[in-house]
């Protein structure tokens, strides 16, 4: 009886297969393959986000770790939310004036553009966190995340739509393959409002001298680098939006050599500079390298992604030292320069090496103009907003922690933890600190760790 049961069930499986069953064509099968690819980057971008959180937690003093971690897991959580209801369709909805989109909110009327969506939500979060690793150490979690909702619902849609969207950037011909400008110099510049706000962190800037104030774990850092360069193929390789066999392994060969090149620039300049290969500043050459090349990494050629990536290092290094030194903005992980300053070489960049129309290939300057033009429509539009906001924002609360919070650390006072289980090192301190000065104690501490570095090095933390 169980043998005949299971000969009638299985034939009944073969008849409806039979009877059901499309024939595969090769437009489905290369359907499927496109889709694939993309969910495949989309999630190597989401993984990007253990990289940040890193190579901020890395790059930061082992007090904030847990309230970097926290940061970063919010970010991605509340901007995949605030773009599903929201960014996507200012991003990619029926456009108005080139201005911004009207329709998909909550993806109605979007069902068939689920995939596309996904993908574009983690570059969303992508472009949030950025902001985290610039204020850490010093910002309300609250403030930060509400500065999170304003990024990924309003000011990187806007931004979106005019490169990505239809809007009137890609109707002048600008290019960003994928994100230079729209996800890193937008994060980047709202970071750059945030810190203006804040000021810097107790102890970094004194009686005119400059301190450092170390990170906690490089390893841990250089183990965020890492896993961001290996995220970058998805985000810069995905962009594609389909499993072309010669354009995506071209953009992942151009982010590799960037990559690489920018490190061994950096890693060089450091040495001459310094007398001494700079650890720090060279991981941070790795991201300058990724971010210079985001933006034509589909329209360069492989010597071309060479001296972008090139350029990127000697650039990172000099913008670190002037927003550090010169500038006085407190930017523990440097993103400013990362994905700021080497964001806009990055899309410059492309006027001078588009393999189509770029000035070294012939093509005049009408390129050059126009992304020129690009990045500076975004520097305007996202500093405006981002200020406006924070500066409403600020006439309701203060957007820093107190003085003792930021002294004993954001993990107790925000959380009520520690990564480290270091409470009773933190009680102990505080306790010394509150029977001396704070400040003078502080920076002696921070000078006589570093007394035996040169006067003229720095090194980004």
């Amino acid at each position: 009886m169980k043998k005949k049961v299971f000969s009638l069930t299985t034939a009944s499986f073969l008849v409806a297969t039979s009877v059901f069953a499309e024939e595969p064509t090769v437009e489905s099968i290369r359907s499927s393959l496109d889709m694939t690819w993309i969910m495949i980057a989309a999630l190597l971008v989401f993984f990007m986000h253990a990289g940040f959180s890193m190579v901020e937690s890395g790059f930061t003093r082992a007090k904030n770790a847990l309230n970097i971690l926290m940061k970063n897991f919010l970010t991605i959580s509340i901007g995949s939310i605030l773009y599903f209801l929201v960014g996507y369709a200012l991003m990619f909805g029926e456009s108005q004036y080139g201005l911004f989109g009207t329709k998909g909110f909550a993806l109605i009327g979007e069902g068939d553009q689920v995939g596309f969506f996904v993908f574009q939500a983690v570059f969303a979060a992508t472009c949030a966190t950025i902001i985290s690793g610039a204020v850490a150490e010093r910002m309300k979690l609250s403030s930060y995340m509400l500065l999170t909702v304003v990024m990924t619902g309003f000011i990187y849609p806007i931004v979106g739509h005019w490169i990505w969207g239809g809007g009137w950037l890609s109707e002048l011909g600008f290019i960003d393959f994928a994100g230079s400008t729209v996800v890193h110099l937008t994060g980047a510049l709202g970071a750059f409002v945030a810190v203006l706000f804040l000021g810097a962190r107790i102890g970094k800037y004194t009686n005119g001298k400059v301190n450092v104030i170390p990170g906690h774990n490089i390893p841990l850092g250089a183990l965020g680098v890492f896993i961001l360069w290996f995220g970058w193929f998805g985000f810069n390789g995905g962009s594609s939006l389909a499993a072309d066999p010669e354009l995506v392994p071209h953009v992942i060969a151009t982010t590799l050599l960037a990559a690489s090149s920018s490190i061994v620039i950096t890693a060089l300049y450091t040495h001459l500079r310094y007398k001494q290969i700079d650890a720090s500043l060279t991981l941070n050459g790795a991201l300058a390298g990724l971010v210079s090349i985001t933006a034509g990494c589909a329209n360069v050629s492989f010597i071309g992604s060479i001296v972008i990536g090139a350029v990127a290092g000697v650039i990172l290094v000099e913008s670190v030292q002037f927003i550090d030194r010169v500038a006085k903005l407190d930017d523990p992980v440097g993103a400013i320069s990362v994905h700021g300053i080497c964001g806009i070489w990055g899309t410059i960049a492309i006027g001078f090496f588009d393999v189509s129309n770029g000035l070294f290939y012939g093509g005049g300057a009408s390129l050059l103009g126009i992304q020129s033009l690009g990045v500076l429509a975004v520097i305007a539009w996202t500093i405006v907003t981002s200020f406006i906001f924070l500066f409403l924002l600020t006439r309701f609360s203060s957007i820093r922690v107190d003085e003792e919070v930021e002294i004993q650390g954001l993990d107790f006072a925000e959380h009520g933890s520690s990564a480290y289980e270091l409470r009773e090192s933190y009680l102990s301190q505080n306790t010394e600190q509150s029977n001396n000065s704070f400040g003078a104690g502080l920076i002696e501490r921070l000078n006589n760790l570093h007394a035996s570095a040169k006067s003229n090095k720095y090194t980004v933390h």
